[in-house]
């Protein structure tokens, strides 16, 4: 099947950034808002206000109505942050042609279900089929069209690579997979370790204590990832290891710099500043879900206990390096 009409649904950064990506690839784009404000400003400035500087492409058109923006749609993009996904896909479902794909690009676990994003997908618009993408990928470097590579999963191999086609170009490559659990996981799991390495960086404890976090937190990861039957190659890919290194690299990741504003001693409503960090979110129902799969992730339950206001960050850090000595194996 060639896909060449594509909706973007969120006018955010990552979802303008995806909107160059497939009208670099050359497709027909419809990009959906729901904000009035920033799709006001997406007609007329033909700008996010969530992506200053980036210019739409002529090509893309911007609409509020979301069931224009998906009746002609071939594939859709759902880029809206994963709390909400539940809202939009029931919005969304009376619109969907029977087998259109829906590629989640949020990172995280819905509150309450511990439900993953291409769940809910499948719950609330049956007619949909999910897919997710992720992997490492700024928003800003991805609008500019900078070399980037992402992971696109869906369990039909066949859709999957459609899908990555559809949207690749010479600077946008999408990997194509079915381990869609595993690629969940990893992207998820990687924002609350971004929070842990951010709080590492604004205690000043040392690039020595960031590198042995970001390995032990991968093998947190890793494990969960492995107890839901993810393949070892997803978890040390681009959706795992690659997106974990992006994202607990610098000030351009906000769960990396809500990380760093703990650490300076913010608290927790300071260190948002009014900005999503899915990570927060994301810590206490990844817990749940690591309790009921018997799986030990410290660090994440570090991270979840300051969070919660259990402890605070210097407690947090004092806990992890009592721990026992142990194996690495």
């Amino acid at each position: 099947m060639s896909i060449e009409r594509i909706t973007v649904l969120g006018g955010g950064a990552w979802g303008t950034a995806l909107a160059l990506a497939c009208a670099r690839a050359g497709r027909t784009v419809t990009l959906w808002e729901h904000d009035p404000g920033n799709a006001e400003s997406l007609i007329e400035k033909r700008e996010s206000k969530f992506l200053p500087g980036a210019k739409l492409d002529d090509k893309i058109r911007v609409t509020t109505d979301l069931a224009a923006a998906a009746a002609q749609a071939q594939a859709i993009l759902m880029v809206v942050p994963a709390q909400i996904v539940r809202s939009v896909a029931t919005a969304l479902a009376p619109a969907l042609a029977q087998g259109t794909p829906v590629i989640v690009c949020s990172k995280g676990i819905e509150h309450g279900t511990r439900k993953f994003m291409t769940e809910i997908v499948a719950e609330c618009a049956p007619k949909a089929i999910p897919a997710i993408l992720s992997g490492p990928s700024f928003a800003v470097d991805v609008a500019r069209g900078l070399p980037t590579a992402v992971t696109l999963a869906s369990k039909d191999r066949k859709i999957a690579s459609e899908l990555a086609q559809a949207l690749g170009s010479t600077t946008f490559r999408p990997y194509h997979a079915t381990d869609v659990r595993g690629v969940e996981i990893g992207g998820a799991a990687k924002n609350v370790l971004a929070i842990a390495a951010g709080i590492v960086a604004g205690r000043e404890l040392g690039a020595s204590a960031s590198a042995a976090l970001i390995a032990r937190g991968f093998g947190e990861l890793f494990r969960l990832g492995k107890s839901f039957g993810a393949k070892p190659e997803t978890m040390t890919g681009l959706s795992g290891l690659g997106d974990l290194i992006l994202t607990c690299s610098g000030p351009q990741s906000r769960n990396f710099s809500f990380g760093v504003a703990l650490g300076k001693g913010a608290s927790v409503a300071q260190a948002s500043g009014g900005k999503l960090a899915e990570g927060s979110f994301t810590a206490p129902v990844l817990l749940e879900i690591a309790a009921a799969h018997k799986i030990d992730m410290p660090i994440h339950s570090a991270i979840a206990a300051v969070l919660s206001g259990k402890m605070s960050v210097d407690e947090a850090i004092k806990s992890l390096l009592a721990r026992p000595f142990g194996t690495e194996e």
